[in-house]
C-alpha cells in the first residue's frame, strides 16, 4: 500500500531511524495530516526512501514558546532548534508540531 510522501533533509535520517527524533516542527503548508495517518519517508532533496511514519498528533507551537523538550525531540539542543528553523522558516511563520513514530 501506498502512503502520501513526506520528506526530511538527509542529516535526519539516522536520528529517525534510532528513534531519537520524534517530532518535527513545519509550517502551516505540512499540517494537513491526522494522527493514525502513515506518511512514506523521503529524502530532501534526492528523494531516497527511508521508511514509514505515523503521525500521532498536529499542535500549533509559537516559535517563542519552544522548550527543551522540543529541542530534545528532535535530538538537538534548544539553541540549535531555534537557528535551524530561523534558517529553513527565515520570515519565522505559524509553527506546527508533528508527533510521529517510526513503523
Amino acid at each position: 500500500m501506498s502512503h502520501p510522501a513526506f520528506t526530511f533533509y538527509s542529516r535526519f535520517v539516522d536520528d529517525i531511524r534510532a528513534g531519537r527524533k520524534t517530532i518535527t516542527i513545519r509550517d502551516e503548508s505540512e499540517t494537513n495530516w491526522q494522527p493514525g495517518q502513515r506518511l512514506s519517508l523521503f529524502t530532501n532533496p534526492e528523494q531516497i526512501p527511508f521508511g514509514t511514519i505515523e503521525v500521532l498528533s498536529v499542535t500549533p507551537v509559537p516559535f517563542d514558546a519552544l522548550t527543551g523538550e522540543h529541542a530534545r525531540q528532535e535530538n538537538m539542543t534548544l539553541e540549535e532548534l531555534r537557528a535551524v528553523i530561523r534558517t529553513i522558516y527565515p520570515h519565522l511563520p505559524p509553527l506546527y508540531v508533528i508527533r510521529f513514530r517510526l513503523i
